[in-house]
């Protein structure tokens, strides 16, 4: 068995979900996939269970019913995870916004020594490829206001494209995360900071997603936006 495991949340994800299982098995260090699927209308999870016949001991598959949220599909990962024994366990996006070759560099972040390793837009070297002006706009000052409010030395505060060494996994208590939308990426990494974990930012090309629909909405922004000023002042 691998000692690395990547695990993406899938909703309708269809149209990435073969080229992704292929592009992550066949990089030069081996990592085995967990997909944690929500039910997808559009049988992502089914031609998930078709690939399993082709990767029976390396590609994982977790259904649960509904969309219950990204934070509870990374938990349930975790969970799945830890209990599994994997060494390194990260998260991705399937829209290839995150390149899987960057997977080995945040490998490497963490045999090096992180704790964390962050795949970050907005480090030295860090760049966002296909977003209009706006969205940059916001997704960096957003990530200002997060380290102004909690205080952490992180510059790309939302990164949803991580590795984790297990033992971070194990301290934090993953029951006590309060949020499950685009604040969830946000806590997790606050939570670390104050475990005193060390974390480190890897500088990657974000590239917005080519097939599929975006999962971001008002509802999730307004989350972190309102969530941060409660992890600030909560007493976890």
């Amino acid at each position: 068995m691998s000692k690395n495991l990547v695990i993406i949340p899938t909703y309708n994800e269809i149209e990435n979900i073969d080229k992704m299982v292929r592009t992550v098995f066949s990089l030069s260090r081996e990592f085995e996939l967990l997909i944690v699927d929500d039910g997808s209308p559009d049988l992502t999870a089914e031609h998930v269970k078709t690939l399993q016949k082709e990767f029976s001991r390396k590609l994982h598959l977790e259904e649960r019913k509904g969309k219950l949220g990204l934070g509870t599909a990374y938990i349930h990962g975790f969970k799945w995870a830890l209990s599994h024994n994997y060494d390194y366990i990260f998260e991705m996006d399937c829209d290839f916004s995150h390149n899987p070759q960057d997977l080995i560099r945040l490998l490497e972040a963490c045999e090096n020594g992180a704790d964390v390793a962050v795949g970050s837009r907005y480090c030295k070297g860090g760049k966002v490829s296909n977003w209009p002006l706006g969205r940059i706009l916001m997704s960096y000052f957003a990530s200002v206001y997060v380290r102004i409010v909690l205080w952490i030395p992180i510059k790309d505060t939302t990164a949803g494209f991580k590795c984790y060494r297990k033992k971070v996994l194990e301290t934090i208590a993953l029951d006590s995360i309060k949020f499950m939308g685009y604040a969830f990426q946000i806590e997790m990494k606050y939570r670390a900071y104050k475990k005193h974990f060390k974390i480190v930012e890897v500088p990657i090309l974000f590239t917005d997603r080519v097939l599929g629909v975006s999962k971001m909405s008002t509802k999730i922004f307004k989350e972190a936006f309102l969530g941060v000023i409660q992890m600030r002042f909560s007493k976890n």
